[in-house]
């Protein structure tokens, strides 16, 4: 267990070296000078020099990311082009409101999805299966930003049951609940369906092993059959797609984000590209990698916990 948690860490650590290099490589390349961005086209040539030399703008561009990977090491980000405040700061006081909205979202859908799919693999080929196949292709199907237009315009503007923008008035529980609402569902109505359809395939392989069948010849309770023994082994695929599901819907936040205007990680990246705004870019992007791989990386130690023929296949 030591040497596959040691052997993951590392990969992660690659592989968000490598995407901080993707990133800093395709910002270099946008057309247009970020110190006279920041500045403004105003701004004398003296400025801007100060400027470049406080940003390491005048580096080459190797020592820019070598200087950028070991602040970045520390918890330094940088500076935001605009208030001159550091780019973590400014992230933490949004990431909040992002991963509330991603477990909300992912939460809602485990509690749907799992029983759906377990229901739909006990029954198969019934009216209960075809209809649960149906569902969770239809919701699969449907792009998480239409999902936000509609749920805006129906339950908040024409029926006026939920609130349509905003993250609530701070320290009212009650009312960022309300808000949450909304999006919530909005990005995590296709993972319903992903769910469902990954836990029915499993529990349907699981179902067919000999040591279900032995249980059932015992005499014992089906239900404890399907939650006690084949739910237990059949749900390790469906943690590596939660896992995945968690870093997928912080891409999907940024369209929630904008559409409800909750003032999250997403909208932040979104207002930073439309600025030029690269520290922040930069950052916010780092941050929700890492938050990305890390959400796997647990996941995966979860299964080779739980499952010994992970670990042993290393």
């Amino acid at each position: 267990m030591l040497y596959y948690l040691t052997k993951r860490l590392g990969l992660s650590v690659v592989v968000i070296c490598l995407v901080v290099l993707l990133l800093f490589s395709l910002l270099h390349l946008i057309p247009g000078d970020p110190a006279t961005i920041a500045l403004g086209p105003r701004a004398t040539p003296e400025a801007i020099a100060r400027y470049a030399e406080k940003m390491h703008l005048d580096e080459p561009v190797w020592r820019q990311f070598l200087i950028y990977i070991g602040n970045a090491a520390t918890g330094d980000l940088g500076l935001d082009v605009f208030s001159d405040r550091p780019v973590t700061a400014i992230i933490l006081e949004r990431i909040g409101f992002t991963l509330a909205l991603v477990a909300a979202g992912m939460g809602w859908a485990m509690l749907l999805g799992i029983p759906l799919g377990c229901l739909a693999a006990v029954k198969p080929n019934s009216w209960l299966d075809r209809v649960t196949g149906v569902l969770s292709v239809g919701t699969i199907a449907v792009p998480s930003f239409l999902v936000s237009i509609w749920a805006l315009l129906i339950f908040a503007v024409h029926l006026r049951w939920l609130p349509a923008i905003g993250a609530g008035e701070p320290g009212d529980l009650g009312d960022q609940l309300a808000h949450l609402v909304l999006p919530a569902f909005a990005i995590g109505l296709s993972w319903v369906g992903y769910l469902a359809r990954m836990v029915r395939a499993s529990m349907l392989e699981v179902m067919g092993e000999n040591y279900i069948r032995s249980a059932r010849a015992f005499g014992l309770r089906p239900r404890r059959v399907i939650f006690g023994y084949a739910l237990r082994v059949a749900i390790l695929p469906t943690i590596t797609l939660i896992g995945m599901g968690f870093g997928g819907m912080i891409s999907s936040t940024v369209f929630a984000e904008i559409i409800f205007a909750r003032p999250g990680i997403g909208k932040l990246i979104f207002d930073a590209v439309m600025a030029r705004n690269f520290p922040i870019v930069q950052g916010a992007v780092l941050v929700a990698t890492g938050l990305y791989i890390l959400v796997v990386l647990f996941s995966d130690i979860l299964i080779a916990w739980f499952d010994p023929r992970v670990r042993e296949s290393l």
